[in-house]
């Protein structure tokens, strides 16, 4: 899976590591989820990735499963 990271922002979240809201990285990547040559094109997909600035989680959701 390739991906290509754009800008992160940071924001107020609730980290399930830490158990409590804090400082997250937000940003979002765009994934190839295929890994055949002929698909890449059609399979490119965007997910948010947080990072916890206090404990380092980082977790991803694919968008259009929001």
């Amino acid at each position: 899976m390739t991906s290509e990271r754009h800008t992160s922002q940071t924001q107020i979240e609730r980290c399930e590591n830490c158990k409590c809201e804090t400082t997250h990285t937000v940003s979002v990547e765009i994934r190839t989820e295929s890994m055949k040559q002929e698909n890449t094109e059609f399979s490119r997909e965007p997910y948010r990735i947080t990072t916890c600035q206090k404990c380092g989680e980082t977790t991803s959701q694919r968008m259009n499963n929001a």
